[in-house]
């Protein structure tokens, strides 16, 4: 009901009818990564898990194609918390009100074991997240360590908070992002990938490493006017318990604070103050 895995996430702020064919791209490149046999089942129209046959893979692939605002999940085991899953959320922004259209985005997700890291090393991820990252015309995205959990199921809520306070670095996925995130910048994490408008508002490349002195820190250009910064040859959870609070995350939150978002500030009927605390963890 709860572990820890790598989540690799990506957000455009168009619709998906621009999206079709990256989103394809992104999937294959994904199955070269994890094999192609791995991910098995996805869930119907009715919520019910049904297994990826020949036909039902066509049925999926001819509805990124197609479809105005396509929902995709595929995961490789039907029950429980997946090692292998790949989300996708698409909008149709031509038929959402202005304000709604400011703030969806179309959103990637990919999961991976953490014995993937393990077996595999750190280079190999940054490897994937970034040929994901060469296919896909994002304006944010990240990776990194983050909690995998069935947090809907009694008791795994409680824990996921006592769990997040000890860790930092673990990220703890939003399956709304798509509804609100915009333009702006989902937390910090060990990879975080920077694209318009953010990018250019920083002053680029260049100048965003200026600001960044921090030793383990990395910024390396992805085109003209994307970036990813590293924090670390590998990925770090962190330890409160212990003293590890992760300053090169604390010194990029702080670089990037004015573009930060809240999930609970975009619901503030939902605002928690244990919530908002722990996304600015690394800022107070």
């Amino acid at each position: 009901m709860l572990q820890e895995g790598i989540c690799i996430s990506f957000y455009m702020h168009r619709s998906h009818q621009e999206m079709g064919h990256s989103v394809l791209r992104a999937l294959d490149v994904y199955l070269e990564a994890v094999g192609r046999d791995v991910l098995r089942w996805y869930p119907d129209t009715e919520g019910d898990w049904q297994e990826l046959t020949a036909e039902a893979w066509a049925v999926q692939r001819t509805a990124l194609r197609e479809a105005s605002a396509p929902r995709l999940q595929l995961t490789d085991r039907p029950s429980g918390v997946a090692d292998h899953e790949f989300n996708y959320q698409g909008q149709d922004q031509g038929a959402l009100s202005e304000e709604d259209a400011a703030r969806a985005v179309c959103a990637i997700s990919c999961w991976l074991p953490t014995a993937f890291l393990e077996r595999q090393g750190p280079a190999r991820v940054q490897r994937l997240a970034s040929e994901l990252a060469t296919v896909l015309p994002f304006d944010s995205g990240h990776a990194g360590l983050a909690f995998h959990a069935l947090s809907q199921l009694s008791g795994v809520r409680e824990r996921l908070e006592q769990e997040r306070i000890l860790y930092p670095g673990m990220d703890v996925p939003d399956e709304d992002a798509s509804r609100y995130l915009g333009t702006r910048v989902r937390g910090i994490h060990w990879m975080n990938f920077l694209g318009p408008p953010v990018l250019g508002e920083l002053g680029g490349a260049e100048a965003l490493r200026a600001r960044l002195t921090h030793p383990g820190t990395a910024v390396q250009p992805l085109g003209e006017d994307r970036t990813v910064v590293i924090l670390g040859d590998a990925p770090d959870a962190g330890d409160t318990s212990q003293g590890s609070v992760l300053p090169a995350y604390r010194e990029l939150a702080r670089v990037l604070e004015p573009w930060l978002t809240s999930r609970e500030a975009a619901r503030p009927f939902r605002e928690n103050g244990a919530l908002r605390r722990w996304e600015r963890r690394f800022l107070d």
